[in-house]
């Protein structure tokens, strides 16, 4: 017998509202906007006038506003490096950062604004159950910290954009809105994005990107055959497909590349009659289109005579059909008394083809190939951590394919990484042409269903397939004779900064300076803050770093020598005279190709004299920009 619950909507009064609610829905669905009644479309359903000074076209939310500043408001995290949990540190040029992707997304713009290729992003689909990103206007960084646990701030909870909540559209604009925008900056001006998504936000999607990227860089609505089989307990209809929302940076840049031809198409091409030129495939010479010259008829090999047929033109005039013909472009047939059509050679046609907007599972994979591809690199203790939404990397090497350059070394960047096939992509499709693009991965660690002991979060789960699909991709690399092959990939961590922000507490200011006497987050070393450094200077988080020991103190060479860092402390005035000496020398040495800024810790300075006499021997030699931090 089933317990009646006292709260159960059975044990109460009829809710009349609640039902005059749902009769004037049925009515006037289009009067409702997120279950709420919205009275100037209902005054106008009704034939009222409704004032329409506020009435444009484009799409409007609670929020908007604030999710646009969201996008431009400076961060005030950085990004550990974590070289215990990256593979092939030193040499590799592939990133993936755990943390929130709205915040980490602003602190790659110094860096990559600009410098990407390719971004294919699987976004939640606010489908009842996604992780919200409640982003905070003030301190995101905080409020990430807090979310996962890694900071003992209260008040704060992973919410996820429930049934319950109505599904609401505006939530999830809310969030996309500031990550599309700085996606936008990060793309170069021949870059494009790729955004995986359903039919719950399709429509919002494209309006949002028409927004951002303008509706004259729209490319495509590709459409993904995700499934195999129809599902027959679906109410109404079975969904069998995704959609994939394609915009450029700029129409004028972009151009797709194109796919290699498939066996079955390259078997098409034949040689019948064992023409020179090779394989050739025969096309049609008539066409619908107008066209003055192209009426009049013509005689085959063997007499018989073809006139254009009514509301056709053959496609060249009679001139140039007859320039073919004795080029041996035209075939009649083997009998030669066929309708003439048009011979193309294979070794004449564009090397590929140019992509489709419908992509079948036979050649891009389905959900259930990518939950097996992921249990294959990945081991798990309980199968309610294989991720539902996974993506088969078969369908994003197809687009790494049309968005990246053949054998290049372009950068793809996914900030919803999810378990990774985005790298996956990457990797493959590298091993398959030669090339050396690099990808840049950005995974919230949130945490899975069922926590294990080596795989806690989604972001541990994504590290875990990067390694084995480096290893063996790198493996395989070897074993071709291809020595250079970059199967690593470098972890950072999204964190406060390392430079304590000056807070001062009035009723005890004497204390707070105090406090603040070393403005360096205690337990940072100088790796945290020599990355914080590459971040805020706009510096490749992958570019060469050379240290060497002068005067007994690190000094670290970026980037050839265009900056110099020496972040030790004790440096006394004894100390300065030898360990200038030293930087300069080392500066001629490498001899950058630009003006070198050195920079080094304030605190690090024994005393004003020692930091005046250090500045001072720099600049005598050249040195302009020195800094302290």
């Amino acid at each position: 017998m089933k317990k009646l619950e006292l709260d159960a909507p059975e044990t109460k009064s009829a809710d009349v509202v609640s039902d005059n609610l749902s009769a004037l829905q049925s009515l006037f669905p289009d009067a409702f906007r997120e279950g709420k009644i919205d009275f100037d479309v209902l005054k106008q359903l009704l034939g009222g006038a409704v004032d329409d000074r506020d009435e444009k076209y484009g799409l409007n939310w609670h929020g908007k506003r604030k999710a646009r500043q969201i996008a431009l408001t400076p961060s005030v995290g950085t990004l550990l490096p974590c070289p215990e949990e990256s593979v092939d540190w030193d040499t590799t040029q592939n990133l993936m950062v755990e943390g929130d992707n709205l915040e980490v997304l602003k602190l790659l713009q110094k860096t990559y604004a600009g410098k990407v290729r390719l971004i294919y992003i699987d976004p939640p689909y606010n489908t009842g159950n996604d992780f919200i990103y409640p982003d905070d206007f003030t301190n995101n960084v905080a409020n990430y910290l807090t979310m996962t646990g890694q900071s003992d701030e209260t008040g704060l909870k992973v919410t996820s954009n429930t049934e319950s909540s109505g599904r609401f559209h505006t939530d999830w604009l809310n969030m996309m809105l500031p990550r599309i925008k700085l996606a936008h900056s990060l793309l170069a001006s021949d870059g494009a994005i790729f955004i995986s998504i359903d039919d719950v936000e399709q429509g919002s999607l494209r309006k949002l990107c028409d927004e951002v990227f303008g509706e004259e860089n729209f490319l495509a609505t590709i459409i993904w055959q995700k499934v195999f089989s129809p599902k027959n307990t679906a109410a109404y209809f079975s969904e069998d497909h995704d959609y994939i929302l394609c915009f450029c940076k700029n129409k004028d840049f972009w151009n797709p590349e194109l796919l290699p031809r498939s066996e079955a198409n390259i078997a098409r091409y034949t040689n019948i009659d064992n023409d020179p030129r090779g394989p050739w495939l025969s096309g049609a010479l008539q066409a619908r289109n107008y066209y003055s010259k192209g009426i009049y008829s013509v005689t085959s090999p063997n007499g018989n005579q073809y006139q254009n047929p009514k509301g056709t033109y053959w496609r060249f005039s009679k001139e140039n059909f007859h320039a073919l013909d004795r080029e041996g472009r035209i075939w009649w047939g083997e009998s030669g008394g066929n309708v003439p059509r048009l011979k193309r050679f294979l070794s004449e046609v564009k090397d590929g083809v140019v992509p489709q907007t419908l992509w079948k599972y036979e050649a891009v994979g389905h959900t259930q190939q990518a939950k097996e591809e992921l249990l294959e690199y990945v081991t798990f203790e309980n199968t309610e951590n294989v991720l539902n939404s996974v993506k088969p990397s078969r369908l994003i090497q197809q687009i790494v394919k049309i968005g990246t350059r053949k054998g290049g070394d372009d950068i793809v960047v996914d900030f919803f990484a999810g378990s990774g096939p985005t790298a996956h992509a990457v990797l493959a499709q590298n091993a398959e042409d030669g090339g050396a693009r690099r990808y840049i991965l950005v995974q919230i660690p949130e945490q899975l269903p069922k926590p294990e002991e080596k795989i806690k979060t989604i972001s541990d789960l994504t590290t875990s397939r990067l390694r084995k699909v480096g290893a063996k991709k790198k493996a395989e690399a070897k074993d071709s004779g291809r020595s250079d092959f970059d199967g690593g990939f470098r972890v950072f961590k999204l964190a406060q900064s390392n430079i304590r922000a000056w807070e001062p507490v009035p009723s005890d200011l004497e204390g707070t300076l105090l406090a603040n006497a070393d403005h360096i987050v205690p337990g940072r070393t100088e790796q945290d803050i020599l990355y914080e450094l590459l971040l805020k200077l706009g510096l490749d988080l992958c570019v060469p770093i050379e240290k060497k020991q002068i005067a007994g103190k690190s000094v670290h060479a970026i980037g050839g020598g265009a900056l110099m860092a020496c972040l030790a402390d004790g440096l006394s005035k004894d100390v300065v005279e030898s360990l200038s000496a030293g930087i300069v020398a080392w500066r001629k040495q490498l001899a950058p190709a630009v003006d070198t800024r050195v920079v080094f810790k304030d605190s690090g300075f024994a005393d004003d004299v020692a930091k005046t006499n250090m500045a001072a021997i720099l600049n005598q030699n050249g040195i302009l920009d020195v800094r302290s931090l």
